[in-house]
């Protein structure tokens, strides 16, 4: 077993770190480039696209909003500006699956009209692309090119039905035929259509074209939500997000905010936007400085929402999903998984790089600066209070439970006597060159185990990292692992850990590696795949069940049949393998 310290580029607390007067910080660019690296070719960048869009908080420390909610005494009238600084205001942002239809629509539609009446006014409603959009206009940038046939050679088609009809068919069903919402539509319709004739003419769909061709999506996705908001009674306007200020850089695919942009943002929500109106706005794209349309990358549209709430001082930033919050652990896994009330930006942070479906870290990053807290909801289950990040105050042990399946372990060993200087820097060098991510690492002076996700796994047979590490060390590849992170009480590891082993003792579960990361909420642990499931679920019960097991044993008096060991790990499997975790 390796005992090391995990190699994670997490920020620093209290950095300078994407400040509202620095979004376009160096730290920003190194980061994102770290998080999410460039695309090789069109195709890689083609394909990371409808992950990257969506991607499935000074604050009274008492209330958890700020003070601008004003008091009044009882009865008394209130003009239009006090009634909106009783308000808590916030950014709400809604992903394409809670977008998907005229009935999903409507939902989100009446959802904010309901929020509002509770006393929460939308600064911002922030959109992603409707359904699977996205994915139809990529899949029409290739008919464009060829047919769908590699090699055509020119035959290429224009063809978006797919998004003309789903379109359609809302403005439809809300009755919209006479609006001028239709006439906007359309002419986005019509601009797409020139945009693949061009396409399907020269036969050349650059990263800055593709960037062009899935912001129809966001930019249709926008105007039907404000022509249905303002159908139901709610003032709201439409907004590309380069009209309320967003600019970046131009780095098409991956672009990174700039500096100006919260200074931007600001201005146009105090002078330019009716404060008693709902702005509806693109997520995920943007421009840069010379007009042209770009892309923010993973956690794009979350990007937008945490952005705008920081540039305006809003008192919560709220990302709707379709589950209650964070969860304690994947509930596909463990069906007794648990949403949490609250995390810190770390622990969240951490959450979502080795594995969960949080807010990417990026996206984090404005909010987490200004201490904005964000708050996780679900738009199917809007009364609960869901999970907020931005601290936590209370003595758990563990906070979560995630995981990666499916990781190379490799062991590479010094053939050089002990005390050899150049070993560490080869290796590293030799993974640069051969553009390797490595998710966790242990080192000696002669050794250094690590660990690559199924995206950079190596081929033992032909690789080139091989050829190149074999001359100065002995290298060793095991599969098919997987990496357990529980986010807890770092301070309290021994007492975390005590437990951990216990199980696993228990459990006959072998640990191949241990980690404490440098970030100080979480151990990670390195497992065989077979054991994963079995290990998970028996810390949860450890972790998140025990108490409530002890609590509910002795009035239970049902006598309904308990769930062996054997049962449940077989249901938690037969759960895993129906929903596509294996």
């Amino acid at each position: 077993m390796h005992l090391f310290f995990i190699s994670a580029l997490l920020l620093p607390t209290g950095s300078a770190f994407l400040s509202p007067s620095n979004f376009g910080n160096p730290w920003l660019s190194v980061f994102h480039r770290f998080a999410t690296p460039p695309a090789e070719d069109v195709n890689d960048y083609r394909s990371q696209i409808p992950d990257n869009r969506d991607g499935d908080e000074s604050l009274d420390t008492d209330t958890g909003f700020s003070n601008s909610v004003a008091s009044t005494s009882s009865g008394a009238s209130l003009t239009p500006q006090a009634k909106l600084a009783q308000q808590i205001r916030v950014s709400m942002k809604f992903g394409g699956s809670s977008l998907a239809d005229s009935s999903r629509i409507d939902h989100v539609a009446n959802l904010i009209k309901d929020q509002m009446a509770l006393g929460y006014f939308p600064q911002a409603v922030v959109c992603s692309a409707m359904g699977k959009t996205t994915n139809n206009l990529l899949n029409a940038g290739e008919f464009a090119l060829d047919g769908g046939q590699s090699g055509a050679g020119g035959k290429g088609k224009v063809n978006i039905d797919p998004v003309r009809t789903l379109v359609m068919n809302t403005l439809k069903d809300f009755e919209m035929e006479n609006m001028s919402v239709l006439e906007e539509v359309e002419g986005l319709l019509q601009e797409c259509e020139d945009m693949l004739r061009g396409v399907k003419l020269l036969q050349e769909l650059s990263p800055r074209s593709l960037d062009t061709l899935v912001s129809f999506g966001e930019r249709i996705s926008v105007r039907v939500m404000a022509a249905r908001l303002n159908q139901i009674g709610v003032p709201a306007v439409a907004f590309d997000s380069w009209e309320v200020g967003m600019q970046t850089s131009s780095e098409f695919g991956d672009a990174t905010i700039l500096p100006e942009t919260s200074s931007r943002i600001r201005r146009t929500f105090e002078n330019k936007i009716d404060p008693n109106t709902v702005a509806v706005v693109t997520g995920f794209i943007a421009q840069d400085s010379q007009g042209r349309i770009t892309t923010l990358g993973r956690g794009g549209s979350d990007l937008t929402a945490t952005a705008i709430g920081a540039a305006c001082g809003l008192d919560e930033v709220q990302v709707w999903k379709d589950v209650d919050g964070i969860m304690s652990c994947d509930p596909r896994m463990v069906k007794n998984a648990v949403p949490i009330e609250k995390v810190s930006f770390e622990e969240a942070s951490e959450l979502a790089y080795f594995g969960a479906k949080v807010l990417h870290p990026i996206a984090m990053q404005p909010a987490m600066l200004k201490q904005i807290p964000v708050r996780v909801k679900n738009s199917y289950n809007p009364a609960h209070p869901g999970t907020v990040i931005q601290y936590r105050d209370d003595e758990r042990l563990v906070t979560a439970i995630t995981c990666k399946r499916d990781v190379q372990l490799i062991d590479i060993k010094s053939t050089r006597m002990l005390g050899a200087y150049g070993f560490l820097a080869n290796v590293f060098s030799a993974f640069e060159r051969n553009k390797l991510s490595v998710d966790v690492l242990a080192s000696s002076e002669v050794s250094v185990s690590l660990t690559l996700d199924k995206k950079h796994h190596i081929d033992t047979q032909k690789h080139p990292l091989l050829s190149e590490l074999k001359e100065v060390s002995k290298l060793t590849v095991k599969e098919n692992m997987s990496i357990i992170t529980l986010i807890a009480d770092v301070e309290r590891s021994s007492e975390v850990l005590a437990k951990v082993f216990s199980i696993f003792m228990n459990e006959d579960i072998k640990v191949e590696m241990l980690s404490q990361g440098a970030s100080k909420v979480n151990i990670s642990l390195i497992v065989s795949d077979k054991d994963l499931v079995r290990a998970i679920m028996s810390m949860h019960k450890e972790f998140f069940e025990k108490e409530e097991d002890q609590n509910s044993g002795s009035s239970s008096g049902s006598g309904s049949k308990k769930e062996t060991k054997a049962e449940a790990t077989a249901t938690a499997l037969g759960s895993a393998k129906k929903n596509n975790y294996f």
